[in-house]
């Protein structure tokens, strides 16, 4: 079943094999798997965030053996997702039948998440795959199995750690707590090992910082909440599976056909077995500490680090939908459908690429805008933000040939853009992309309030436009390419050479009449035709 599991993952994921890094694999995974495989467990070319060492020690073990590469990663990646699926599919059939199990293997792998973090050197699935079988082994009562695989889940990522404490609050024997216990001992000797060679336990003070001690205020903590429940029950069209779940349980259990009353056309006296109650239980206890954890630590609110437990939910709603519907094939096949539709079609609100093909997207946006700098300005001094300063400037990451010069700023917001346009003498070309996902239209966008939220908790802003960048910039848009909602152009800075009489303050680009037109801000304040005159080009911008 695992050459099975691997053989369909790595073909389904065949076009998406040789891509090269995207986000936080670049910025902190592969550069974290490069130092271990040149020897060193803690990362030394990016600041260390101190999460355990396990993956990045498979992927160094998997370029030892195969050489370094995408493909080579993407493969060893798939490998553990592989190893996560048999592991759910396992779990499943422990505590219901082995048509519950195969639906909901299947469905979890394609769930969006699940399929886009499959090829991802990331550590999310592969903790998630490790709890699966902590939890096989778990609820079969296999007490050294279940110490061993709850360890390597905590030695895959720390938050993993949740499961088995969450599991301590339902037991009453000695020795099953101890053993639920046994996993915080490996997780306290890397701790300790960080500490020794890094003078900090939980990562470096600015990721501590960020996914810790910004996060105690009340309302942000609630905010976060309601997005991971969001996250586990309806996200990405899960909520179809949960609304289908709701529906059966207005239906009594169907009964069971034995063999004989299967040939018979007659139905049996026992019902379908369901998930036993106290598993189920123990099931939603994970998940309750699981969301009120990572709604108090966590900066970034990612659908990936609920990877854990959504599967879980999945498999409850499936032996639900089967248990109780005739028609359970026909609905699953719909929530299959709409898993699908979700992994292809951006979803109506704000979400990370990497939670479906739009990290795809994104990665086509940035080979193609890089490789026009490489071609026109391979000298040039590069204005950017991370992550495309690190594409520009390290060339493992599969992005550019050589390493280019950049100047990094933080983002592309007017604040930061104005700044850099007092400063364009030192960069040539300005590489400009969008940072988040800018969904057409959202319920809440109108919601002023909902705005200051998201940018005062998470970190939320909105970048300028590649024409409105070029005119804040003073450049020419020399390349934009626009997908799905993401977009990444390249500016060329003009260095102006003679001064006029009346020269421009600022100029832009105004949005009326459904056309742009430019605007440019002089010592008289005057605009085109058309377009109102705008006393504070600044706060035109915030706007």
């Amino acid at each position: 079943m695992f050459a099975v599991f691997a053989v369909l993952l790595i073909a389904s994921h065949a076009p998406l094999l040789r891509l090269p890094y995207f986000w936080d694999e670049a910025g902190y995974y592969i550069p974290a798997a490069r130092d271990l495989l040149a020897g060193s467990l803690i990362p030394h070319s990016t600041p260390s965030n101190a999460h355990p060492p396990l993956v990045m020690a498979w992927l160094a073990l998997c370029w030892r053996i195969f050489g370094e590469g995408a493909t080579v990663t993407r493969c060893a990646m798939l490998g553990l997702a592989a190893v996560s699926l048999l592991g759910f599919f396992r779990l499943a059939r422990a505590v219901s039948s082995s048509m519950v199990a195969a639906a909901s293997t299947l469905l979890t792998a394609i769930y969006p998440v699940f399929f886009a973090q499959s090829s991802l050197a990331q550590v999310d699935l592969a903790a998630a795959g490790f709890c699966f079988w902590g939890l096989e082994a778990y609820v079969r009562r296999r007490g050294i199995a279940t110490a061993i695989w709850f360890s390597l889940a905590a030695l895959a990522k720390e938050t993993a750690i949740l499961v088995s404490l969450a599991l301590c609050g339902w037991e009453e024997t000695l020795g099953q707590l101890l053993v639920l216990l046994l996993p915080i001992v490996p997780l306290a000797l890397w701790y300790d090992y960080h500490y020794s060679h890094t003078g900090f336990v939980f990562g470096n003070p600015e990721f501590f910082r960020y996914n810790v001690q910004s996060n105690f205020h009340v309302l942000r903590i609630v905010l976060a909440f309601l997005l991971r429940i969001w996250q586990t029950v309806g996200y990405l069209n899960l909520y179809v599976l949960t609304a289908a779940c709701i529906l059966a349980m207005m239906y009594q259990p169907l009964p069971e056909l034995s063999p004989a009353a299967k040939q018979e056309k007659t139905a049996g006296s026992k019902l379908r077995q369901r998930i036993p109650v106290a598993i189920q239980f123990a099931f939603v206890a994970i998940a309750i500490v699981y969301i009120v954890a990572l709604s108090i630590i966590g900066g970034a609110v990612l659908a990936r680090y609920m990877l854990p437990i959504v599967p879980l939910i999945i498999l409850i709603c499936v032996s639900t939908v089967w248990r109780r519907l005739r028609a359970w094939k026909a609905v699953l096949c719909v929530v299959a459908a709409a898993f699908i539709g979700a992994l292809f079609v951006n979803p109506p609100y704000g979400f990370s690429p990497e939670d479906n093909l739009a990290y795809r997207d994104y990665i086509r946006l940035h080979q193609g805008a890089e490789a026009f700098i490489q071609s026109r300005h391979p000298r040039a001094r590069v204005l950017t933000a991370w992550p495309a300063s690190d594409e520009l400037s390290r060339p493992n990451l599969g992005y550019v040939a050589r390493p280019i010069q950049v100047v990094r700023i933080e983002d592309f917001t007017a604040e930061q853009l104005f700044a850099a346009a007092d400063e364009t003498s030192r960069f040539d070309v300005a590489l400009v992309f969008s940072t988040k996902y800018q969904a057409p239209s959202t319920l809440f966008d109108r919601w002023r309030r909902w705005q200051d939220w998201k940018t005062h908790y998470f970190g939320y802003h909105v970048d300028l436009d590649p024409v409105a960048a070029a005119a804040v910039l003073g450049g020419k848009l020399a390349y934009v390419d626009r997908r799905k909602g993401q977009w990444v152009s390249v500016i060329e800075i003009q260095i102006i050479e003679e001064a006029s009489a009346d020269p421009p303050v600022a100029s832009a680009l105004a949005y009326t009449d459904s056309k742009w037109h430019e605007c440019v801000f002089t010592t008289t304040q005057t605009c085109f035709p058309g377009v109102s005159a705008i006393h504070d080009p600044a706060e035109y911008f915030a706007r």
